[in-house]
C-alpha cells in the first residue's frame, strides 16, 4: 500500500466511537485525518469567527486523537479547525492542543495554515477581475466586500502537502476542502492524483459512506491505481452502492467535483465488493487546471433580528393561519409607519408555521390537519433598536388578535417570558467565488513551532 489514511468521523465534535478508534489503529495507518468545520448551520460561524461545536467536546475528542498519534508516531491532520477555519477559530484550536500536550506531557511539533484573507486584497483581486462567482452566487461589489467580516480561502492539496513536507506532528489547518484533506498524503507518496482525490470525496464523512453511517471510523488504504474503503465497525460494511452514493452528498454532479486545481471525473470509475465488507474503487482521472484557483468564503452584516414564538391550538385559528398572520402583518404595518416612521425596504416580518410548512413554505405539497401551529415571527431590520421595537409591536397581536370582526378576543400561548428573543447581527454569505492566484500558498501562511 501507497498509504493508509485513518478517519475517526465526519466532524470532530459529533463524537466517535473511542473502542472502534483502537482497532483501526491496529491497522497501522499512516496518518489520521479529521474533518473540523461546515457552513451547514448556515453563516453565523463564519460570521462571528467562533466554532459552534462545544469546547469541552472538542477538546476530549482531540485528546484521544492526540494519544492515539502519539502512540503511533504519525501525523495527526485537521481541516477547518474551529468549524469555519479562521484565523481566530485556528487559534482558539491550537490553544486547546497546547493546553492537552501540557496535561499529556507531550512534545510535539505544529504545523499551521491560515486561510483568513484581506478585506482589501481580496477587493483588489475582484477589481482586477481575478474573482469569478461560482453557480449561484451571490453579486459582489466592493462595499460588500470591504464589510465582509470574515473572508477565507478554502486550502486545497498543494497547502495541506507544504505543510506534511514541514513534518509537522500535528497539522491544524484553517478552512479546507474536505476531500483535500484525506487526499493530500496519498498524493505525496505517488498516489494518483484521480485516485486519491476520489477517496478523500468518498470518506470525507467518514462512515457516512458505509451501511452504518453513526459507525464513525473508517480506513482508506491506497494503492496506485485504485484504493480499499474498510469500515473499521464490527456490524458495518461498505458496498458499492453506498460508496459510489456519496458523490452525490453535497454535491450537483455525482460524475465530477471541482476542486483547488482541478477537476475529479469519476464516470468510469469502478466498484468492487470485497469479502472482508470493504470496497475497492479505480478508474477515476484528474484533470488539471491551466490556472490555479480557489474558493472564497465570505459574510457580511445584513442587519439585526428578533424573533417570537406562539403556539395556537384553537381549531379555526389553525385551519386560517394564513390569514390570521396576514391580518397581523398589516395591522403592524400600520402602527410601523405612524409611530416608528420606518419605510418597509428597512425591515422584514416574516412568519414561519412550524407544523405545516415552516420548512418548505410556499414549496410545502403535502396537505396536513395539525392539531396545533407553532407561529414563528422573525423580524429583521437594519438597525438594532427597529427589531427590538417591531417585536414589542407584534406581541399583543399574536396574543390576543382575532380573524373576526364580533366576538371574544382569543388568547394564544407564549412558551417562554419573554416572549421575544434578540438574535443579534444577521450575517449572509456574499462570497461564493473563486480566486485565480499564480502559487498555491500566495493567498495563504503556514506556521510553525514545537510545544
Amino acid at each position: 500500500m501507497k498509504a493508509k489514511v485513518l478517519i475517526p468521523t465526519g466532524a470532530l465534535g459529533i463524537t466517535y466511537c473511542k473502542k472502534t478508534l483502537n482497532k483501526g489503529l491496529k491497522e497501522k495507518p499512516d496518518i489520521i485525518v479529521v474533518d473540523g468545520g461546515s457552513t451547514d448551520s448556515g453563516p453565523a460561524y463564519l460570521g462571528i469567527g467562533k466554532s459552534k461545536y462545544s469546547r469541552s467536546t472538542t477538546k476530549s475528542e482531540w485528546k484521544t486523537l492526540m494519544i492515539a498519534r502519539e502512540r503511533l508516531k504519525i501525523p495527526l491532520l485537521i481541516g477547518s479547525a474551529g468549524t469555519c477555519g479562521t484565523d481566530s477559530t485556528v487559534d482558539w484550536f491550537v490553544e486547546i492542543t497546547k493546553e492537552l500536550a501540557k496535561e499529556l506531557n507531550h512534545k510535539i511539533r505544529i504545523v499551521v495554515i491560515k486561510c483568513s484573507q484581506s478585506n482589501k486584497e481580496i477587493n483588489k483581486a475582484f477589481l482586477k477581475k481575478n474573482l469569478f462567482p461560482l453557480n449561484n452566487a451571490p453579486k459582489i461589489c466592493s462595499d460588500k466586500i470591504l464589510k465582509c467580516t470574515n473572508i477565507v480561502g478554502l486550502a486545497g492539496v498543494e497547502q495541506i502537502t507544504e505543510a506534511l513536507n514541514s513534518k509537522g506532528d500535528i497539522i491544524i489547518c484553517g478552512r479546507s476542502t474536505d476531500a483535500s484533506l484525506i487526499a493530500s498524503l496519498p498524493i505525496l507518496k505517488g498516489v494518483e492524483k484521480g485516485v486519491a482525490w476520489h477517496g478523500g470525496k468518498i470518506g470525507e464523512c467518514g462512515a457516512f459512506c458505509t451501511t452504518n453511517p453513526k459507525s464513525g471510523v473508517i480506513l482508506i488504504s491506497f494503492k496506485k491505481k485504485g484504493f480499499y474503503i474498510k469500515p473499521i465497525s464490527n456490524d458495518t460494511k461498505a458496498t458499492p452502492y453506498t460508496v459510489s452514493a456519496h458523490m452525490v452528498y453535497e454535491n450537483s454532479n455525482p460524475s465530477t467535483l471541482i476542486e483547488p486545481g482541478g477537476l475529479l471525473n469519476v464516470k468510469n470509475a469502478s466498484y468492487t465488493q470485497q469479502k472482508d465488507g470493504s470496497v475497492y474503487v479505480t478508474g477515476a482521472k484528474w484533470f488539471k487546471d491551466s490556472k490555479y484557483k480557489v474558493k472564497l468564503e465570505g459574510t457580511y452584516v445584513v442587519g439585526y433580528q428578533t424573533i417570537s414564538l406562539v403556539l395556537i391550538r384553537e381549531k379555526s385559528y389553525v385551519e386560517n393561519i394564513e390569514k390570521w398572520a396576514k391580518q397581523i402583518e398589516i395591522t403592524a404595518e400600520n402602527t410601523i409607519k405612524n409611530t416608528l416612521s420606518l419605510k418597509k425596504k428597512n425591515y422584514e416580518i416574516q412568519f414561519r408555521f412550524i407544523g405545516k410548512n415552516a420548512t418548505l413554505g410556499y414549496l410545502e405539497n403535502r396537505k396536513v390537519n395539525p392539531s396545533e401551529i407553532g407561529v414563528l415571527a422573525i423580524v429583521t431590520t437594519k438597525k438594532k433598536k427597529d427589531s427590538e421595537e417591531i417585536c414589542k409591536i407584534l406581541n399583543p397581536l399574536l396574543l390576543h388578535h382575532s380573524i373576526y370582526k364580533d366576538g371574544e378576543l382569543p388568547t394564544f400561548a407564549f412558551p417562554f417570558s419573554p416572549p421575544s428573543f434578540e438574535m443579534g447581527k444577521k450575517y449572509e454569505f456574499c462570497l461564493n467565488h473563486v480566486i485565480e492566484i499564480k502559487d498555491p500558498m500566495d493567498i495563504f501562511k503556514l506556521e510553525k513551532f514545537t510545544i
